[in-house]
């Protein structure tokens, strides 16, 4: 899924990954189903019967690979958050590497994100981070924290960057940049929500690229 994502936003780039053999085939293959059916319908209505079923294996084939429900949501939620990290990093990367001014390498960025978001309906059936958040009293205290913890990361990602582009370009008005960091997070969760109930698979594009306009003004790019 990396790599598919990736690839829509410019010339491909080789993730590393090892030769898996057939029971991680088969565990990624129960994950993945799981996936799609939790930010389908939800996780309390995703049942071990039905992705035993899906995954065309045994009941016991399922509990070789995780211990129960929960040990299940909780690998499937570390594998999609290093996923979605990894994307980030990558885009980053490209956008550094073609402009040295942090401003406009984050401008760069964003605009190689909404390229991504335009095929997001086709690539990517949902978010597993809003699907915590909303669904939240049925996960356990790890999957909470693991939510929190990545929420933070994102936050302290962008607000590095957005500090590195204060020491060039002061601000057009007063900026919170840990709030000026969220709201890229709250941009693309709402989005996902917004897309899906309104059938507009054109809005997580289009409203990152409204986020990206507010960056430039703000800095005046």
């Amino acid at each position: 899924m990396v790599d598919r994502l990736i690839e829509k936003t410019g010339p491909e780039v080789q993730l590393e990954s090892a030769a898996q053999t057939k029971g991680e085939r088969t565990r990624e293959r129960i994950l993945d189903i799981a996936y799609e059916s939790i930010v389908e319908k939800g996780f309390a209505a995703t049942s071990i019967e039905e992705l035993v079923e899906a995954a065309g294996i045994t009941k016991s084939g399922f509990f070789y690979h995780f211990r129960d429900k929960n040990d299940m949501a909780r690998q499937l939620f570390d594998r999609f958050l290093s996923e979605d990290e990894k994307i980030i990093e990558t885009l980053e990367q490209r956008a550094r590497e073609l402009s040295d001014d942090p401003l406009q390498s984050l401008l760069i960025f964003l605009n190689l994100y909404a390229q991504m978001m335009d095929d997001m309906e086709t690539l990517h059936p949902g978010c597993m981070v809003a699907s915590v958040t909303y669904q939240e009293r049925l996960f356990d205290s790890e999957m909470k924290r693991m939510n929190v913890d990545y929420l933070l990361r994102t936050r302290q990602r962008f607000a590095d960057w957005l500090k590195e582009i204060v020491e060039l370009h002061p601000p057009k008005m007063e900026a919170d940049l840990d709030a000026l960091a969220d709201h890229l997070t709250i941009i693309v969760e709402g989005a996902i929500i917004y897309a899906k109930a309104l059938r507009d698979p054109a809005m997580m594009g289009r409203q990152t690229r409204l986020f990206r306009s507010h960056v430039k003004l703000l800095f005046g790019a």
